[in-house]
């Protein structure tokens, strides 16, 4: 059960797409992405003992870079140097890396229950800025999913009393930056391709953090080098997804989507880190997982009166 969510979502993403269904194919490629993020993730756990996030954060994007290079080569270069989407395209990488900055330093002083909590508001987030912005038309099927997976979220995180500070205020602007950030992938993903995405999004990280790494480089030696290049392999390969995915599912359905990052977080917790999770954690993630396959059933459904 506790690996079924990623896996059905993947499988029956990949039935709908063998039939035409785009929203299935995006929902795959979604669920995969994050699959591949939490890897990445519980990676970056062992690397930020030793290494600091910015050193970290500029390896990922010189691989990511190195690799999308490798692919595309000039005529990939000269793309991105030329697209007219040149604008949003920075103003995206500049959101990320802003929501990542505000995440990580409420992280420092917020229990993690109540991190959790506040930062998966950003599915809403991005749901409610879906209509205004994108003209999606948001289903009370859609609303249900998102809501149901943010309850799930509450009470697998257990929060207890949130109280005002300057920590929760920062997770909520990176809440609120990333949801907005998802936005404006969903319109770049309408008229750029992927590896434009990718390559952009990586030469403004790889130029920010390598400036703010002078100062505290850390040389790796050969074990870190060689996470270093995983977390780039799994980052590059998760951004890459995340792209594809935004070109086919609606925000709403990717918000929902998004939850299942969750549920990866703890068996990678459980499995690699021999975190035990509470009962809670478990309940939480069942209606995690019943919003994603409420999700799933009623946009099969719209599919198949389509056809």
């Amino acid at each position: 059960m506790k690996h079924s969510f990623s896996l059905s979502i993947c499988v029956l993403g990949m039935i709908a797409w063998m039939k035409g269904d785009h929203i299935g194919r995006g929902i795959a490629f979604g669920a995969l992405a994050y699959s591949l993020f939490a890897l990445h993730d519980a990676s970056n756990k062992w690397l930020v003992a030793t290494i600091p996030v910015w050193q970290i954060l500029f390896f990922r994007s010189t691989v990511i870079v190195t690799g999308a290079i490798a692919v595309g080569g000039g005529p990939l270069l000269r793309r991105v140097a030329t697209s007219p989407l040149r604008g949003p395209l920075a103003a995206r990488a500049a959101l990320t890396l802003t929501a990542w900055l505000a995440y990580y330093s409420a992280a420092r002083t917020l229990p993690l229950a109540q991190l959790l909590t506040l930062y998966f508001s950003a599915p809403i987030i991005t749901t409610l800025l879906a209509i205004p912005l994108l003209g999606e038309r948001v289903t009370g099927s859609r609303w249900v999913s998102v809501l149901l997976g943010f309850i799930g979220v509450l009470v697998a995180a257990a929060p207890g009393g949130v109280h005002a500070s300057r920590a929760t205020l920062l997770v909520l602007a990176a809440a609120v930056t990333w949801g907005y950030a998802v936005i404006l992938m969903r319109k770049i993903a309408r008229l750029e391709a992927s590896m434009v995405q990718l390559l952009a999004q990586n030469l403004f990280f790889m130029a920010a953090t390598g400036l703010l790494s002078i100062a505290t480089w850390v040389r790796p030696d050969a074990k870190h080098l060689a996470l270093l290049v995983a977390v780039g392999v799994l980052g590059g390969c998760g951004q890459f997804l995340l792209f594809e995915a935004a070109r086919f599912a609606p925000a709403a359905i990717m918000a929902t989507v998004e939850y299942s990052a969750l549920i990866w977080a703890f068996i990678l917790g459980y499995l690699v880190f021999g975190d035990v999770p509470r009962p809670a954690v478990w309940t939480g993630a069942s209606l995690i997982m019943l919003s994603g396959a409420l999700m799933l059933w009623r946009e099969r459904r719209a599919v198949f009166r389509e056809d």
